[in-house]
């Protein structure tokens, strides 16, 4: 992919969600959730049903809310037309017409857009890497690449906030990668970038910011340490090698910071709600014990073990 964003690009006013309920009769999809996104990339997670889909078509204005308000860029993207183009959509499903390249795909929004720039879709193209195959009808082409027109086709407006739904599935490792480098440029950009995604080691490495929706409400919303400082009483698990792993075993059984101990081989395996005491307490016990610590790490600090307790 080519390097090159829009060097003229000036950030505004972003995204706003107060108190949207959204009704599909008697499912709730969303319940009073209020919640923003300023510039860089917000994650958002949650299971299926959660309302993920529901909050983006609401902040792009394809679905009216029940009650609340969405602001995008200062206005209502259901109302104010001129907020339509600071917004760039890259659905999940298969948004695309049939017999169109490319370049007519990405073209024709800018058409739509009313863009002055009419290198822009060339221009984007070349950013996702499709310049080689910009003319030929996208029909055959892999869910991956039809991913990153779509992407091509969302940035000719040059959008401040850009939602990706799902926007990595389909694609290889090295267009996952490739394309998680240019989200990570447009948030550093000054672009609002959100990016829904199952897969969640992706999301560590897109996201500054992580919102989590479960059954349509707001569960947590912060970056992930943050979020995991806020559920202190929650229980953790620490992994810790060590030689010899039963020795440290033993120093560590009386500690009032843990809650329980599993060795395995020289894994030893520490149960704690108070990490912060047992991180202090661990070097003095293991050098008193003569025991050597190899590596000292939290085994549930990831987004998933974080949204598995979430959903619980």
């Amino acid at each position: 992919m080519t390097d090159l964003l829009d060097p003229a690009f000036v950030p505004e006013p972003t995204v706003a969600v107060s108190g949207v309920s959204v009704f599909f009769g008697p499912k709730v999809a969303l319940a009073e959730l209020s919640c923003s996104f300023g510039p860089g990339v917000t994650g958002l997670l949650g299971p299926n049903g959660a309302g993920k889909t529901t909050l983006m078509r609401a902040i792009t204005g394809l679905l009216s809310v029940s009650t609340g308000q969405v602001w995008v860029a200062g206005g209502d993207p259901r109302k104010v037309r001129s907020v339509q183009g600071h917004i760039g959509l890259v659905p999940e499903d298969e948004a695309v017409p049939t017999g169109l390249t490319p370049r007519e795909l990405a073209r024709y929004r800018a058409a739509l857009h009313g863009v002055a720039d009419r290198e822009a879709p060339d221009r984007w193209l070349a950013v996702v890497g499709l310049t080689d195959v910009a003319d030929r009808v996208m029909d055959g082409f892999s869910k991956g690449m039809r991913q990153r027109a779509k992407v091509a086709a969302a940035l000719v407006t040059n959008p401040t906030v850009l939602i990706l739904d799902e926007p990595l599935n389909g694609a290889d490792p090295v267009q996952r990668a490739n394309l998680i480098r240019l989200f990570r440029q447009l948030g550093d950009q000054g672009r609002t970038v959100l990016v829904s995604s199952h897969v969640l080691y992706e999301v560590e490495r897109l996201a500054e910011r992580v919102v989590v929706l479960v059954r349509g409400r707001l569960a947590a919303a912060g970056d992930r340490r943050a979020i995991r400082d806020a559920m202190a009483d929650r229980p953790r698990r620490v992994l810790v090698r060590a030689d010899p792993p039963r020795v440290l075993a033993a120093a560590l059984a009386g500690h009032e910071a843990v809650g329980g101990l599993e060795v395995d081989g020289d894994r030893l395996t520490v149960a704690t709600s108070r990490a912060g005491d047992l991180a202090l307490a661990l070097p003095g016990l293991a050098r008193t014990a003569g025991v050597r610590l190899w590596e000292v790490r939290p085994l549930d600090e990831s987004l998933e073990a974080l949204f598995r307790e979430l959903v619980r």
